[in-house]
């Protein structure tokens, strides 16, 4: 029965996309979930690489110093926060088009099961870096829960709420390191005994810092692994030219085709 359902979902999915076609989520031109112009210039972060954040490299290593801190277990990244991406995540964040999460995930989802899928048994369960109350107010959602549900929808991994932001702060990029772990200290508290292995999403990946002390916190209230997984990331260096995609590679129906054969 299940698979009647799916066959008839994809079938009426695909009348949709015929009569609706679906945008690019940069630019609003044609194409899914980028256009031809938009992808030649979008980075895909992918190894060889360290081992730890997944920053790419011509070789591997085991860790680097663009490592988030301690309490982050592992880190990973779908794309370059650059760009077509840039403009996309801005979309989600300030436009509130959360399109950009469906179409975002399955790159998120491949970037993380290429390199670190876990065995059935000890699946983790999925949370995000959450937007205190007066932001979320304003804006009227919140873009890395967004990300995190539609990152369950293709994993199968259950999405649950375990923090919540009991100080505001400014955006950490404005800060220097020691400033925005000072300001973020007591940010966040758990809402729930956090299980054993966890994955913290957010949109955006720039130093660490906050992604650190969500992890903290989770590790405080019971987590033995917090891996972090972003949409993109901020890197000062370049990256191997290899990141980015041949003109006219549309790898969204790859992706999604290989998240669905596991």
């Amino acid at each position: 029965m299940s698979d009647l359902v799916g066959t008839l979902t994809g079938m009426w999915d695909s009348v949709l996309d015929l009569l609706f076609p679906r945008r690019c989520v940069a630019c609003g031109a044609r194409g899914w979930p980028f256009c031809g112009g938009c992808w030649q210039s979008v980075a895909l972060l992918g190894p060889p690489g360290c081992g730890r954040c997944g920053r790419p490299f011509e070789h591997a290593v085991e860790q680097c110093r663009d490592c988030p801190p301690g309490p982050v277990s592992w880190s990973r990244s779908a794309f370059l926060y650059e760009g077509p991406v840039r403009r996309s995540l801005m979309r989600l964040k300030f436009s509130g088009n959360r399109s950009v999460a469906e179409a975002l995930a399955p790159f998120m989802a491949a970037a993380v099961i290429k390199e670190r899928s876990p065995p059935r048994d000890t699946e983790p369960v999925v949370t995000w870096v959450p937007l205190g109350r007066r932001r979320k107010r304003v804006r009227g959602f919140d873009q890395a829960e967004a990300l995190a549900r539609s990152l369950a929808g293709v994993t199968g991994w259950p999405a649950r709420q375990l923090l919540r932001r009991v100080v505001e702060t400014t955006p950490q990029a404005r800060r220097a390191g020691a400033e925005r772990k000072m300001a973020l200290s007591g940010a966040f508290v758990a809402t729930a005994p956090s299980p054993e292995r966890v994955v913290l999403v957010d949109d955006v990946l720039t130093s660490g810092t906050t992604a650190a002390e969500c992890a903290t916190v989770l590790h405080g209230a019971g987590a033995k692994e917090v891996g972090v997984l972003s949409a993109a990331r901020s890197l000062g260096g370049p990256v191997p030219l290899r990141c980015y995609n041949p003109p006219g590679l549309q790898p969204g129906s790859v992706v999604a085709r290989e998240i669905a054969s596991r």
